[in-house]
């Protein structure tokens, strides 16, 4: 494609804006998804060796399901990986197939919403500034594709040995705790909850909207799955008005079959409305 060809200027409009969208290409298959992404020549940042907590299946090296989660669930927005210590740095999509209706990837920039943030409720930004943030979720012994929090452990530390588990979680600064079913409950070590971008913006880089808001199933019902990073709680209202922002900040990416939209990971959030009908997304993450 061209578009490799004008990669230092996308990358750079990609920097100022955070997303672009690709219509009208020749993008048909997830191959020709993969040879869009591999005319950039970036890095590759594997499902495998990412932490991620979503059930995801791999259509080549590159590409993969944006989440198995069921039509009905919404993914409220996030920064891609935010709640664990390794995270692209950009993200690919791809519409395979367009649903029915709904299936809008919200879209929502993040230095903005921090702006906003700050002057609503400025004790609670101090205080993601100053204390970081922990993340707490249980990862099931098998794949939960019903919940967007339901890749096992099994997948999300790549081995099936307990000890090789807990050998992982421990050089990641992790605590765990094994639960009936061997399930397993994993704490993050405290992670940034704003950071700032190589261009000089600071940004609500974190996964606290999405944690707050989605992370429930059957196993993740009754703990917090977040707090600061000194163990103290994290208001439902200062958490309302990060939602409230976030909600008014979003564009939604309505899909078109063939869209192809790439997104700086760093300076946008995205999510997920339910949707109806068949509705494909395919993915590809950046490590670079």
């Amino acid at each position: 494609t061209g578009l490799g060809k004008n990669k230092e200027r996308l990358l750079e409009q990609l920097s100022r804006h955070g997303a672009i969208l690709f219509r009208g290409l020749p993008v048909n298959t997830d191959s020709d998804f993969d040879r869009v992404i591999q005319s950039f020549g970036l890095k590759n940042f594997t499902y495998a060796e990412s932490l991620s907590n979503a059930v995801r299946r791999n259509r080549t090296e590159r590409v993969f399901t944006a989440n198995e989660a069921p039509a009905s669930v919404s993914i409220f927005l996030h920064h891609e990986m935010a709640q664990t210590p390794v995270y692209p740095s950009k993200l690919f999509f791809y519409c395979e197939q367009a649903a029915r209706s709904g299936g809008a990837t919200p879209l929502c920039r993040s230095d903005i919403l921090l702006q906003e943030l700050a002057k609503q409720a400025p004790e609670f930004v101090a205080a993601c500034e100053e204390k970081g943030v922990r993340y707490s979720n249980v990862m099931p012994d098998i794949d939960d594709p019903e919940s967007g929090q339901g890749r096992s452990w099994r997948s999300t530390l790549s081995t099936d040995n307990k000890t090789a588990a807990e050998d992982k979680l421990r050089k990641l600064g992790y605590e765990w705790k094994w639960l009936e079913q061997d399930s397993l409950r994993v704490t993050t070590a405290v992670l940034p909850a704003i950071k700032e971008t190589e261009n000089g913006r600071q940004v609500f880089f974190n996964q606290l909207i999405a944690a707050f808001r989605g992370w429930k199933d059957a196993r993740n019902a009754t703990e917090k799955p977040i707090r600061f990073g000194d163990d103290s709680a994290i208001s439902k209202e200062a958490m309302a008005k990060a939602i409230q922002i976030g909600d008014e900040l979003s564009f939604d990416m309505l899909w078109q079959s063939g869209d192809v939209v790439l997104v700086d990971n760093f300076l946008v959030m995205h999510g997920r409305r339910p949707f109806e009908g068949q509705r494909r997304v395919l993915a590809s993450l950046i490590a670079d």
